[in-house]
């Protein structure tokens, strides 16, 4: 499922239906690569992301067009009556009353919350870091240019660290 596979919404705007979705978040992304903003997507593909304080937004997220996407099987809800829209709609209406806060109750969280509430794959114990990591381990990147837009500012911001360490060190 890349870019070209993706559903194409009203606004042109892409669709991941049954997916969680990543990007990067401007300076924190281009420093640790792997921490990034992370939204959750209806069956239709329309993504939900806890933007910030009471706030959850619809349909695009806070940071720009995902970089990445970790594809979920609705067949692993684990929640007798919980359907996968169920669970996201329920998420986001929890996280329209919440404060967000960074460190803590985030965009993962948000992510964790519908996951736990449908207990996907037969677990109820997702939280911001098992997502972040199964999102390292099974996101799949959009595009080139969604890769680019990941690991780019972090390889100039290496090799600018390197050549700086190389030069004065030889000084």
């Amino acid at each position: 499922m890349g870019e070209e596979d993706m559903e194409v919404g009203f606004s042109g705007y892409p669709r991941y239906p049954y997916c969680v979705v990543w990007t990067p978040l401007p300076c924190i992304t281009w420093l640790i690569p792997f921490i990034g903003h992370t939204g959750i997507c209806h069956e239709s593909g329309i993504i939900r992301d806890f933007q910030g304080p009471y706030a959850v937004g619809e349909g695009e997220m806070a940071f720009g067009r995902p970089t990445k996407y970790w594809k979920l099987n609705p067949s692993k809800i684990r929640n007798p009556g919980v359907t996968w829209d169920s669970a996201v709609s329920d998420s986001c209406e929890e996280y329209k009353g919440r404060m967000h806060i960074l460190c803590w109750d985030n965009c993962h969280s948000h992510v964790a919350f519908a996951l736990n509430r449908m207990r996907y794959n037969g677990h109820s114990s997702y939280n911001m870091f098992s997502v972040c990591l199964l999102m390292l381990l099974f996101g799949r990147y959009t595009s080139v240019g969604g890769f680019l837009k990941t690991w780019l500012p972090f390889c100039i911001i290496a090799a600018i660290v390197t050549l700086v360490v190389v030069l004065t060190s030889s000084a």
